[in-house]
């Protein structure tokens, strides 16, 4: 308390000049017409820069938040549409279940672990059995193709991603129609080969590779990436073609789990035939 007042003794006239520059603020605003509509004007522009900054932080808190509400979203809507689809498909021969008719079943999940510099990439996603994810379902993310469930445990599953030299996509020019195989050779992870592709087929820098469908893991047109480079191997006739990926995979946050609902079907009649 001493100090207390000794600091305003020592500071008196300080403290006095203030005083006085407050009251006569007070008077100005108060009383002035054109000082007041200043002094508001620029007090709401100050408050408005400070709530709209932590408005700001505020949303990049609740990002991650609002990106699976949209990937739950975007499942959702796949799930409508393949149904749609489906029904638009077999008309003719509609029959009412309890799958509800639909061919293919999509659920998001969010990628916790990734690489892309190895050889043998793989992803691990925060999704495992009890939500449904079992081995050899295909995955995607709003770019495109990303990869085929390798295992699964209860609450979390690996992938084999597309970054990987021993998986092979059955693959489609979009604009030609000739399929043929997709692969990663290591390097780049933003590029792949599409092989197969006969000397005729004529492809173009910048058609489009998407899925052929010739599976029961993937629907088709899935889009995979675009041609960026054409080589023709004279004595195969075939052409070499670089592809530069849809999805770039260091940016790979989330992706949605595609379930075929009569794949174990097809397989095992797949399976019948090579037997037979």
């Amino acid at each position: 308390m001493r100090n207390f007042i000794r600091f305003i003794i020592r500071n008196h006239f300080l403290l006095l000049f203030l005083l006085f520059e407050i009251v006569s603020f007070y008077f100005i605003f108060n009383y002035n017409e054109y000082h007041r509509n200043v002094y508001l004007s620029s007090s709401n522009k100050v408050t408005g820069v400070l709530y709209e900054r932590f408005s700001s932080v505020i949303q990049y808190f609740e990002l991650k938040q609002t990106n699976e509400e949209l990937a739950k979203k975007n499942a959702q809507l796949r799930n409508q549409l393949d149904r749609q689809n489906y029904f638009a498909g077999r008309a003719i021969d509609l029959k009412v279940d309890t799958t509800a008719g639909r061919y293919y079943r999509y659920r998001s999940a969010r990628v916790i672990n990734n690489s892309v510099n190895k050889h043998f990439n793989y992803i691990t996603l925060n999704k495992g059995m009890k939500d449904g994810i079992t081995r050899d379902m295909g995955v995607i993310s709003s770019r495109g193709l990303v990869g085929v469930v390798l295992n699964t445990s209860n609450n979390y599953s690996t992938v084999i991603s597309l970054l990987n030299t021993r998986l092979k996509i059955s693959a489609r020019l979009r604009n030609s129609g000739f399929f043929g195989s997709l692969s990663w050779e290591g390097g780049s992870y933003r590029h792949a080969t599409l092989s197969g592709i006969p000397a005729h087929a004529a492809p173009s820098v910048g058609d489009a590779v998407v899925s052929s469908g010739y599976s029961s893991i993937f629907p088709e047109d899935i889009l995979m990436g675009t041609i960026e480079e054409v080589n023709i191997d004279q004595g195969e006739g075939f052409y070499d073609i670089k592809v530069l990926l849809s999805v770039d995979f260091k940016k790979l946050q989330y992706v949605q789990v595609i379930e075929k609902t009569e794949a174990e079907e097809q397989r095992e009649l797949e399976k019948k035939s090579e037997n037979d």
